[in-house]
């Protein structure tokens, strides 16, 4: 059974408190690291946002955030944890922002001091200078920034810049909570703590990589935003990159969080650029058309983009909710081996898989037996778990039969205890000051350089954007960008 370890107190303050990652994801990840006793009781969890709340209001939206029924609630460790919450009016981008008001409420006791940018970062630079001006960027202070840190390298820059006059880059927490699933960061275990995966873990005997990050709602509520992001900007630029490194890395000397990031820079620098001849046969672009979600009709991505901007703009629109990489990284232990990289939305279902697809044995002794090779899943959503496909003999009379079977390792199966969520894991790390897990300055540029590249390919050469029905697993050019190499997606019977 897990065993959690108290940390520190500290306090931490949420700008953009009353919106959506707060309610959704920070306010429970602190209530359920409370309930299991990692938080103190002199914590403070102070909400700073524009919305006219005052505390009694805050608390009352927590507690709706924190659980689904009233009937759930444990009344006791609610009134316990309710205690922590605060809640402060504030523009921080108003030059008349009540900073002091902000500072009187925190403790005065050399505590770290979390600040989350829960918020658009367009205005992470203008709060940060805020928090320098006021005396808020103590020593022990921490700040959180969520991505997209940027929407290209320029801007991204301009964002590193500005938070790094006010913070020292030891004290910037850049998350991407992918970094925070159990499976993710089992990678480096499987590796590195196994001998039977190592020594495999090359062009010697690895066929090629496969990583999918596949969503099965649309962009409604978003459509304004994401037309100006689009799958690549909103999710190859992190979430997959950060996936690819951690699959590709080398091995670090140690732990240590400088450590493991140089190591996943390299392999951001070594990715292999595009130019307008190969982005064509390398990439696939689309959007979503009209199509089915089981029995319940979709409207395309044009007709809900109609809904929150100007008809006339999105008749043009060629912002992709899809996109499928074939990419390379250009080293020793990767010489050759393709990745393939998707992301889309309303795809057929929601989930996230690295699969390790191996060699083939290098001469069938089984003639007329059919055998595939073997293959590595490892499986971040929805069900966390590893799976090792096995090549077995089917038992039973009237010749040899060969059936691929998987050892399985289902967090849910082997692991019957609630284990903390990204969310959780990742604001304790970012207590106890262990930066592993979050994105270091040159890692976030490196990987904005090669997104830049091929955005700008695209536009240099033109790339069509193709369509694919809403429910589907996207385009059929998809498919047909693996099957050129004689390889096909992966495809899980996930409903």
């Amino acid at each position: 059974m897990a065993e959690f370890i108290p940390v520190e107190p500290f306090d931490i303050v949420i700008f953009g408190g009353t919106g959506d990652l707060s309610r959704r994801k920070l306010l429970p990840a602190l209530f359920h690291r409370f309930l299991d006793g990692q938080l103190d009781h002199t914590n403070k969890i102070i909400g700073a946002a524009r919305t006219n709340f005052d505390r009694k209001a805050f608390v009352k939206m927590a507690k709706k955030a924190c659980f689904a029924t009233p009937d759930e609630i444990p009344e006791s460790k609610w009134a316990e944890f309710a205690a922590l919450l605060d809640y402060i009016i504030m523009d921080a981008t108003d030059k008349t922002a009540n900073w002091n008001g902000l500072k009187t409420r925190l403790n005065q006791d050399g505590r770290p001091v979390i600040y989350y940018m829960a918020t658009t970062p367009h205005i992470y630079v203008q709060t940060c200078q805020g928090l320098g001006k006021a005396g808020l960027n103590t020593p022990n202070a921490r700040l959180v920034l969520e991505k997209p840190i940027g929407t290209d390298l320029t801007s991204a820059r301009l964002i590193n810049d500005g938070v790094g006059a006010v913070f020292p880059e030891n004290s910037i927490f850049r998350i991407d909570h992918y970094l925070g699933k159990e499976t993710v960061q089992n990678l480096m275990v499987l590796r590195f703590a196994n001998t039977l995966f190592e020594p495999l873990w090359s062009h010697h005997y690895i066929d090629h990589v496969q990583i999918t990050v596949a969503e099965n709602i649309g962009v409604e509520g978003r459509a304004g935003y994401y037309d100006r992001s689009g799958a690549v900007r909103d999710m190859v630029q992190n979430h997959l990159l950060q996936l690819l490194c951690l699959t590709a890395m080398e091995p670090p000397n140690s732990l240590i969080a400088d450590e493991v990031r140089t190591e996943k820079i390299k392999v951001l620098k070594a990715l292999k650029a595009f130019a307008p001849g190969t982005v064509k046969s390398n990439t696939v672009r689309a959007q979503y058309s009209a199509g089915m979600d089981g029995e319940i009709p979709v409207r395309a991505y044009l007709d809900t983009l109609l809904d929150t901007t100007n008809a006339d703009d999105t008749k043009s629109s060629r912002t992709e909710t899809f996109v499928a990489i074939k990419t390379e990284i250009k080293n020793w232990r990767w010489a050759g081996v393709p990745f393939y990289l998707r992301t889309g939305k309303r795809m057929a279902s929601r989930h996230s898989e690295i699969v390790i697809q191996f060699k083939p044995t290098p001469h069938p002794l089984f003639e007329g037996a059919y055998s595939e090779a073997n293959r590595l899943v490892i499986r971040l959503q929805p069900d966390e778990g590893v799976k090792l496909y096995m090549q077995i003999k089917e038992p039973g009379p009237g010749g040899l039969r060969i059936k691929s079977l998987p050892l399985n390792l289902s967090y849910a199966e082997n692991f019957s205890v609630r284990y903390p969520d990204a969310y959780e894991r990742l604001l304790m790390d970012i207590v106890r000051g262990n930066l592993a897990l979050f994105m270091r300055r040159d890692e976030v540029e490196a990987a904005w350089t090669w997104v830049d590249n091929l955005l700008a390919n695209w536009e240099d050469s033109d790339q069509a954007m193709e369509t694919y029905a809403a429910g589907t697993q996207g385009p059929v050019q998809s498919a047909m960008l693996m099957d050129r190499d004689g390889r096909t997606w992966w495809e899980s019977n996930y409903k």
